[in-house]
């Protein structure tokens, strides 16, 4: 499984808990990882993508319902609830990863954790809310620069300049 798919079910697990008591995130968070050895950069990620739901929940939220016909959100499951808020904040914030591929992780995680019935719903809901950000004048993000991993630059990143490792053209 790859660190980000790991930590994505591991925040998946932490928003989960915060349903039931979301008094203090870092108690959940350091609860969460309390006899876990994770890798750094699927702490950091998780970590990142917990606070940034939280933070921006009512934006989260309110464009979930915008989208969803005929669903209101408490009628949603809590684990589908908790992918879609996790696939749409990576939509509004995830600097690197291409939409189709922040809404196959969530269908891969309904999968897992939900059902096929699920999935299925959580794909057409995402790819509705992918085509609604498509057709904004300007897709803002609100996090900062360094302050998550998806934002470094890691091994493979330079192929979306169009340069290979050494800088040079392909």
């Amino acid at each position: 499984m790859g660190k980000r798919r790991e930590a994505r079910e591991c925040a998946l697990q932490v928003l989960f808990q915060l349903e039931f008591d979301s008094t203090d995130v870092e108690r959940s968070l350091n609860e969460y990882w309390t006899g876990k050895k994770p890798k750094t950069e699927v702490r950091d990620y998780a970590s990142w993508l917990v606070h940034g739901i939280l933070d921006r929940k009512a934006d989260i939220d309110g464009l979930i319902k915008d989208t969803s016909e005929h669903w209101r959100m408490e009628r949603m499951g809590l684990v589908d609830r908790n992918i879609l808020r996790m696939a749409v904040y990576e939509l509004l914030e995830e600097k690197v990863l291409a939409p189709p591929i922040i809404i196959n992780e969530a269908i891969e995680i309904a999968k897992k954790y939900s059902d096929e019935k699920s999935a299925t719903f959580i794909n057409g809901l995402l790819d509705a809310i992918r085509k609604k950000l498509e057709t904004r004048p300007s897709r803002t993000r609100k996090s900062k620069e360094g302050q998550h991993g998806p934002q470094k630059r890691t091994r493979g990143s330079n192929r979306r300049s169009g340069t290979g490792p050494t800088g040079q053209s392909r």
